[in-house]
């Protein structure tokens, strides 16, 4: 017990350290332009004090009630299996009520080991909640829940491009004390730009080559802002602790009145990198992430502020405002160093932001929220390390764009406090929502934290909206943009759904035109992708109405997001039939995550056949204990069986099955040339075992030889009709694979209003054209790809 103990210690404690570089790089060069942004215009600073020791009192309650209070105590427990952010949240709400509008969801994905309820129904009691009634009654609250998630995406993404802009120019700005007002409008600007270039150049590396430099650059960064926060206390100030009184700022605001009001905007800036503890919680823990920051960056924070205001107390005759900032307070003998410290701690919290931005877009374009685009996964070990070219890119732009443009504090600080604030109120929202839905506490309890957080947020988020023309217009104007791409993309994608749900044909309608038109079936395998889970999709009947050949073996395909953060490998697969056996027509549902990796199309073509192979041995053995529980007995005790007996078109879970330890694995890398897989299947009927093989050749430069073997088994499972469906499909898959996907244009229905005729005769197929194909999204090769031309009249 106690080396466990001290291991887990370990690991806490390392998890620890490594989270400063990650998850509190943003938070932690706040103090570079909170009081620069706070001074800027609406108050000044006086001989009396008031306004300075009221700010450090509003900034110490505001990091003590937010960050620790909100966001450690409470926000960091609604992990959805360790995961956090604004869409593990709706995940939690999504799974505990139906108010997900997600298309082609499922009995069986509540069976995954990931769909984990917080409390299940029947351990909740009889007691129903009112609020979830009330959500799942109405579609437009429904709407609404996912609008409000949208919104605080939007804002996420804002954020992306307004920190790394704030976070570089402030630290930059320290030259203004060693160089002339003329000289630094000349020279802040374009060294802020060159790094900013710099850092977004260097996203498609990765972080994992560098990231071992973030934790201590933000350690030495915290380790230095309390030094100099002590230094500045004794050396100027040391009763200014008596600010940490609320007291102080109920004076402040009765001295000020509306202009103190109009500051909060500035103070706000203080709680920036907070949702990034939620947000980042699942490379990391609980435990190590309230350690870091109860332990080491909120006393350093408080020790920073504390400090700068103890220098402001006994300094009042500067130039102009842009002097009231943090590099004023840093002894000037130490002042390049800490410049020099401060600009890399700015880039290390700026690819925070930035990979969090990658991260939450990816996860946008998985629950279908988000146009495709090409993700790139910088790290073979690191899970969640991921790049987007087109994001990064427009980031880039758009960063320096505000930072040329605005070119001060003060109103890349307007829209930066913005952007932040409205997460926060989304967060709080949907928190509030979990503790009924997920947590089953009385609405009250509820009702309490949406009100008391709620109403604070409230407080600032209106400081900054009525600074829309100083800078708070800039995340207003990118979110409408981003949101109307969003809703545009989601809408009608749900739209074509129900069209492909509406216009799907049953197995029987094709058997029996098949017949009619004397259907050819040519070697190889199918795999028609699709979005149902059931039936036949509409792209494949018009193919085979209009071209009467399909392949020997058909997959219906349908690779689809769920709503938990990961699959696990063994769960991933559904596989079922489509039609009677000997018709050779499989349907494969392939489940994702909303954090998970797709696979690349060779080691699904390979995994997908090795699934197969498992299905039809499984289905033999069903059909076989079906058939003797039949005989045997009137009482059929097994659920599975009766599931799959009561319909056709059952699917079976194929990972980790009781047939794992009849099938062997063996990779062979010791040939070079091209990909293979062979299959071999030992039967009972020949001398030493019959075999199967199958050995395709694509163009690659490495040699992959995957061989499963079908041991012996018993005659009444392995017989004729298994293997030779078995061999059927070894030789189909030895003839090759081609890929069938529909490719889609959409067009309002006649007498559709003019915005529904913009939306999606214009919107939807702009962005189509110029974002990724499902067959680039999928990496399906383009000399397998079949095309089948669709027009979706919605």
């Amino acid at each position: 017990m106690e080396p466990g103990k001290r291991e887990s210690w370990r690991t806490t404690m390392l998890l620890a350290y490594q989270s400063l570089g990650v998850v509190y790089g943003d938070l932690s060069i706040s103090p570079l332009y909170v009081y620069k942004s706070t001074f800027a215009d609406d108050i000044t600073h006086s001989q009396t004090n008031e306004e300075i020791l009221g700010v450090l009192s509003f900034v110490f309650w505001t990091l003590t009630l937010i960050p620790l209070v909100k966001y450690v105590s409470i926000v960091l427990r609604a992990d959805d299996n360790g995961e956090g952010g604004t869409f593990a949240l709706y995940s939690l709400i999504c799974r505990h009520a139906n108010v997900s509008l997600l298309p082609n969801r499922q009995v069986a994905d509540e069976e995954l080991s990931t769909y984990r309820l917080e409390h299940p129904p029947e351990a909740a009691g009889d007691r129903r909640s009112r609020v979830k009634d009330w959500l799942e009654m109405h579609r437009s609250l429904k709407t609404a829940l996912l609008v409000m998630v949208m919104i605080g995406t939007c804002m996420i993404i804002g954020d992306g491009v307004l920190t790394p802009a704030i976070s570089v120019f402030s630290a930059v700005s320290g030259l203004e004390l060693s160089l002339s007002k003329s000289q630094h409008e000349y020279a802040v600007i374009p060294i802020t730009c060159a790094i900013l270039l710099f850092l977004f150049a260097l996203q498609h590396y990765g972080t994992h080559r560098v990231g071992f430099l973030f934790a201590p650059i933000i350690l030495a960064w915290l380790i230095c802002m309390s030094t100099l926060g002590l230094y500045n206390i004794f050396r100027w100030n040391p009763q200014v602790y008596q600010a940490l009184n609320p007291v102080f700022m109920l004076k402040f605001l009765k001295k000020t009145k509306k202009s103190g009001w109009m500051s909060l905007g500035g103070i706000l800036l203080c709680m920036t990198g907070s949702e990034a503890m939620f947000a980042d919680l699942g490379h990391f823990s609980y435990s190590s992430i309230q350690l870091a920051f109860t332990s080491l960056v909120y006393p350093a924070l408080i020790l920073g502020y504390m400090g700068q205001a103890a220098f402001l107390t006994q300094h009042h005759d500067f130039d102009s405002s842009y002097q009231i900032g943090f590099y004023v307070s840093v002894p000037e003998i130490v002042r390049w160093p800490v410049l020099v410290l401060a600009i890399l701690a700015s880039v290390v919290g700026s690819q925070a932001i930035i990979s969090g931005t990658f991260s939450i877009i990816n996860q946008s374009q998985s629950l279908s929220c988000f146009p495709r685009v090409k993700v790139v996964h910088t790290s073979e070990k690191i899970h969640g390390q991921i790049y987007i070219p087109e994001i990064n890119w427009l980031l880039m732009i758009l960063c320096i764009a505000v930072t040329v443009g605005f070119r001060d504090t003060k109103h890349m600080g307007n829209a930066s406090g913005l952007a932040v604030i409205t997460v926060m109120l989304v967060t709080t929202c949907l928190m509030s929502l979990v503790m009924v839905l997920c947590w089953h506490r009385p609405p009250a309890l509820a009702l309490a934290f949406l009100v008391f957080f709620g109403s604070i947020e409230a407080l600032y988020f209106s400081a900054s909206l009525i600074k829309f023309l100083d800078g708070a217009w800039v995340p207003i104007f990118l979110a409408l943009i981003l949101m109307a791409v969003m809703f545009v993309w989601h809408h009608t994608t749900i739209k074509k759904y129900e069209y492909d749900l509406n216009n799907k044909v049953t197995m029987e309608w094709l058997l029996a035109l098949s017949d009619k038109l004397g259907m050819v079936r040519v070697p190889g395998i199918g795999l028609v992708y699709t979005d149902l889970t059931t039936g036949v999709p509409a792209n494949f009947s018009r193919f085979v109405t209009n071209l009467p050949a399909f392949h020997r073996v058909l997959v219906f395909v349908c690779v689809k997001s769920v709503q938990v953060p990961r699959v696990l490998p063994a769960e991933r697969y559904l596989v079922g039939r489509v039609g009677p056996p000997g018709h050779r027509s499989y349907r494969c549902i392939v489940r994702y995550g909303y954090r998970d990796v797709h696979q690349d199309v060779d080691s699904f073509e390979t995994e997908l056949v090795e699934r197969l192979a498992t299905f039809i041995r499984l289905d033999a053995l069903f059909r076989s204990s079906d058939v003797e529980a039949g005989a045997g007995s009137d009482v059929d005790c097994d659920p599975l069986r009766e599931r799959r007996s009561s319909s056709e078109n059952a699917l079976t879970v194929v990972g980790s099955n009781p047939l794992r330890r009849r099938i062997s694995y063996e990779y062979d890398d010791s040939h070079d040339g091209a990909s293979s897989v062979e299959i071999r299947v030992e039967s009972p009927e020949t001398t030493g075992g019959g075999t199967i093989e199958l050995v395709t050749a694509p163009p690659r430069v490495v040699k992959k030889r995957v061989r499963f073997l079908v041991e012996e088994t018993s005659p009444d499972v392995e017989d004729k009709l298994v293997l030779e469906e078995l061999h059927e499909l070894c030789e189909a898959r030895e003839s090759g694979t081609a890929f069938i996907m529909g490719h889609s244009h959409v067009k309002a229905k006649p007498g559709s209003s003019l915005i529904r005729r913009l939306a999606i005769g214009y919107g939807y197929n702009f962005l189509r054209r110029n974002c990724r194909g499902p067959d680039v999204v999928l990496r399906v090769p383009p000399a397998s790809l079949l095309e089948v031309g669709m027009v979706y009249v919605l």
